[in-house]
């Protein structure tokens, strides 16, 4: 991964190294760190919390500002000139420092704490340049923050961390040693996407190197499902391609056709539901939908998308049912909260609609759709 092309930096203007600054090494600072021998020739960078140099107070000098300005300067400038010497400088002061920052980003990540998560994520890539299992948590929280962009309606996000997903495994699977965990990983992105190629190919690649026999089995499953469903159909791979990129009726149509020999398989269902309601087609997109559940999905995403066909129908209590049980699968996940919102709203159920929405705020806080109700309701 290239530690110099963040997608954050499209919308973060902020430069995240301004408040560093460099000391000369104090005299009163000991020569040693572990079996680091200090360089007094090389400036010590500080991280200063009041924002520039002139405001800061060299009294306040810690072992844990120096440090802290290494991680970030590592995180954002791997090729500093002095790099190599911050991270045996970061390592000899704090031996446990990587176990530490891993737990601490994927429990902020877990939080959808992101901007935190990715920096701690970076700062160990700095650390650890090329370490196959930094950047295989650096792709899993791309695909996290690409899922949240999708959740509340930000495509062009969701796009450009999808993007920076791909880009880091494809530098994963240039490497001499690949980590099973990446075949897994990238299984379940390209699943997720519909790119039943792909996912083969990875699936395939982990039962040949995992050592994990609960995960080869349920690997072997899914491939049995995806050649059993006929899922790399070309006619299937063309109906979803023509829907994404907004061409619903050549994608109904293919889908139909593809259905004419495969009735059963629900991605097929799905997918023409997905045509439909797109063209806010509700009836038929139920009814797609129903077929889809009827076959076997209880996917969150079949769930959600059967519920905002009832909802545009009228009909609440099937809407509500089928968002209860997509939240019981995914208790995060904001699309469908912002939803139940909405649903509430149209029951005329205001309190139990803000509950929702600053539930999704909470999690999400510059999440558009929740903040354009609650403002709503706010102003009303």
């Amino acid at each position: 991964m290239n530690n110099q092309d963040n997608p954050s930096e499209h919308t973060e203007k902020r430069d995240p190294l301004a408040n560093i600054i460099y000391i000369a090494v104090p005299e009163s600072l000991e020569r040693h760190v572990g079996e680091l021998e200090i360089d007094p020739e090389i400036m010590l960078p500080v991280e200063a919390s009041g924002g520039t140099g002139d405001k800061w107070d060299p009294s306040d000098l810690s072992w844990e500002q120096i440090i802290a300005a290494m991680l970030k300067i590592l995180a954002y400038k791997p090729d500093h000139e002095h790099a190599d010497y911050y991270r045996r400088f970061v390592l000899e002061a704090r031996p446990d420092i990587i176990e530490e920052l891993t737990e601490t980003g994927v429990f902020k990540a877990k939080n959808k704490d992101f901007d935190v998560a990715e920096e701690i994520f970076r700062a160990l890539a700095g650390l650890l340049p090329g370490d196959s299992r930094v950047e295989l948590n650096i792709a899993l929280l791309y695909e996290q923050r690409a899922d949240a962009a999708e959740s509340r309606g930000d495509d062009e996000g969701a796009r450009r961390y999808e993007d920076a997903a791909l880009e880091t495994y494809n530098g994963l699977f240039e490497k001499d040693e690949i980590l099973p965990e990446a075949h897994l990983n990238a299984a379940h992105f390209y699943l997720k996407r519909r790119n039943y190629d792909r996912a083969r190919l990875h699936l395939e690649s982990y039962t040949n190197s995992g050592d994990d026999e609960e995960k080869i089995s349920e690997a072997r499953s899914i491939i049995n499902e995806i050649d059993s469903q006929n899922l790399l159909d070309t006619l299937f791979k063309e109906a979803y391609d023509f829907i994404r990129m907004g061409n619903e009726e050549e994608g109904i149509r293919k889908a139909r056709q593809f259905l004419e020999s495969h009735p059963d398989v629900w991605n097929a269902w799905f997918l023409l539901g997905w045509a439909y309601r797109r063209l806010e087609m509700y009836e038929e997109a139920r009814d797609a939908f129903l077929k889809a559940e009827e076959r076997g999905s209880d996917h969150p995403d079949t769930l959600n998308e059967l519920a905002i066909c009832y909802m545009e129908l009228g009909e609440y209590e099937h809407s509500r049912r089928r968002l209860e049980d997509a939240l019981g699968k995914e208790p995060t996940n904001t699309k469908i909260m912002s939803n139940l919102g909405i649903l509430a709203l149209k029951q005329g159920k205001v309190e139990e609609a803000e509950g929702f929405f600053h539930s999704v705020l909470d999690l999400e806080p510059e999440d558009p759709i929740a903040r354009e109700y609650m403002d709503r309701l706010q102003s009303s």
